[in-house]
């Protein structure tokens, strides 16, 4: 069983990181705090970093290096591209679909 959940939370991960960097740029820690507000989304450093350069790497965000606050190092903090958008609007409607579909079984 927990094959079968890691599997369905990996292809779901990248979704939610543009879901919620399209809302506000973020920074790295910041989308994993987020993330473990939601138990079945926790997800670790080395599971969202990559995620994340590789969303960079496709032209889906870009990123900017900005001060912390209280002398703390600079953070990098990542939005999302015009590609990035239409990604998520493409994401967003195969995940409305997939969810009606797998409803419409469940209730027969």
């Amino acid at each position: 069983m927990e094959e079968w959940k890691s599997q369905i939370k990996r292809g779901t991960l990248a979704f939610c990181v543009l879901l919620m960097i399209a809302r506000r740029e973020r920074y790295g820690y910041e989308i994993i705090s987020e993330l473990e507000k939601r138990p079945s989304l926790t997800a670790r450093e080395s599971t969202v970093y990559p995620l994340l350069r590789r969303l960079l790497k496709e032209g889906h965000l870009s990123s900017s290096w900005r001060d912390s606050a209280q002398g703390l190092p600079p953070r990098k903090y990542y939005a999302i591209t015009d590609s990035g958008r239409a990604y998520l609007e493409a994401m967003s409607g195969e995940w409305d679909r997939l969810v009606r579909e797998i409803d419409e079984i469940r209730e027969e």
